[in-house]
């Protein structure tokens, strides 16, 4: 007869509680992102300097991956206790925000200190996810995981969907943050699907990602797709509000819009992507998902004269496209990399990504004022195009 498995050694509950985890976790993340309009007007900051706002928590994340890559941290703490901590960090420095922050200059290093914790959570999560999706459904199941941190990120925005003030909406994104954290330590373990992390340091490892062929070109191709992904983010809800401008659309409109648009077509697109990875092959699907949002990116001075019907289909499916061939490349990896190694394999290619996306996010702010909305998310057509052409050469690796 059959063992009855309980919740802690369930595949199917395993991979759901992960998603779970992601979503709730993930929630501080944008908080600040989705309140800078409020924060303008209470701190009187130029749009230019709020970005740091964004770009400090991408740099903090890439502070905290680079130490826990170097010190293969994701393979060498229980995966589960290492993902809750970090989401406890996160949590408190998005109220400790909330208490003290009256500017940029006290802002910036608390968003800076959050993204150092979050690099304990997204890199941390695709690992236990891994660990429970054997080879032929990985592709699904690293989808599924993507999608829930495109859900968990915009969360704030639905959220802001409520009329209330900055400091109460960042106090319920730390709140589902600790909630997930608590689900974390009580639900979560890792499963069969990966070899035992290693227990010694090894930092030489990351060399290797960089002289093997194929590992190379995989994470060429998820820096491409990294450069685009975070600017569009950023700042397609201003975006979005200076192409609506002066239609009558409150401020609760834009923020549930940039949730359907970012959120729900970003789920669907993991979805598919993740399915499509597994059907017709991980190479495949990345491209293609590359091709769409760069064409996407091209098209955004259409979309910004185009009315808010067309605008928002276009957008759903630049949405879609944009976060397909997130989970594609983190699958890719862990297929090609030494399987006790796979954490910091990880963590590493997402250290190396959201250090694209600091100068990607900066330099979108930096065109505005001299080309306007209209024509400012065109460059970031940069990184589809080489992430497909890295895909072509991977053929041949």
């Amino acid at each position: 007869m059959a063992r009855h498995r309980g919740i802690r050694d369930n595949p199917v509950v395993q991979r759901g509680a992960v998603a779970l985890v992601q979503v709730l976790c993930l929630a501080t993340w944008f908080s600040a992102s989705a309140v800078v309009p409020s924060l303008q007007d209470e701190w009187g900051i130029s749009l230019g300097a709020s970005v740091w706002l964004t770009a400090s928590t991408q740099v903090g994340f890439v502070i905290g991956a680079v130490v826990s890559a170097l010190v293969n941290l994701a393979d060498r703490i229980p995966a589960p206790l290492l993902l809750s901590v970090s989401a406890v960090g996160a949590a408190a420095t998005t109220v400790a925000f909330t208490l003290i922050a009256d500017g940029l200059a006290v802002a910036v290093p608390l968003r800076l200190l959050t993204g150092v914790f979050l690099a304990g959570v997204y890199p941390v999560g695709m690992k236990i996810m891994t660990s429970w999706s054997p080879g032929a459904r990985r592709g699904r199941s690293l989808g599924i995981l993507i999608g829930a941190l495109t859900l968990g990120s915009t969360l704030p925005h639905l959220i802001g969907t409520v009329d209330m003030d900055w400091r109460v909406l960042m106090v319920a994104a730390a709140g589902v943050t600790m909630a997930g954290a608590v689900l974390a330590l009580l639900v979560l373990t890792t499963g069969p699907h990966l070899s035992a992390g290693t227990t010694v340091p090894n930092p030489s490892y990351l060399t290797t990602l960089i002289t093997r062929r194929r590992p190379r070109l995989i994470n060429i191709g998820y820096l491409g797709h990294m450069w685009e992904l975070y600017a569009l983010w950023t700042w397609f809800p201003l975006f979005a509000a200076a192409a609506v401008a002066g239609r009558g659309v409150a401020d609760q409109a834009l923020s549930l819009w940039t949730f359907v648009v970012i959120g729900g077509a970003g789920i669907v697109g993991c979805l598919v992507g993740g399915w499509s990875a597994d059907r017709f092959g991980r190479r495949v699907t990345a491209a293609v998902a590359l091709t769409v949002s760069g064409l996407c990116c091209l098209l955004s001075p259409v979309m910004y004269t185009a009315g808010p019907v067309l605008l928002t289909v276009l957008a759903a499916v630049w949405g879609a496209s944009v976060i397909a061939d997130s989970g594609v490349f983190s699958t890719m990896l862990t297929e090609n990399v030494d399987g006790n190694l796979a954490g910091t394999a990880l963590t590493a290619q997402t250290a190396a990504g959201f250090l694209v996306t600091v100068v990607s996010i900066q330099l979108v702010g930096v065109l505005v004022p001299v080309v306007t909305w209209q024509y400012a998310l065109v460059p970031l057509v940069v990184g589809p195009v080489a992430g497909v052409v890295s895909m072509v050469r991977f053929r041949a690796a």
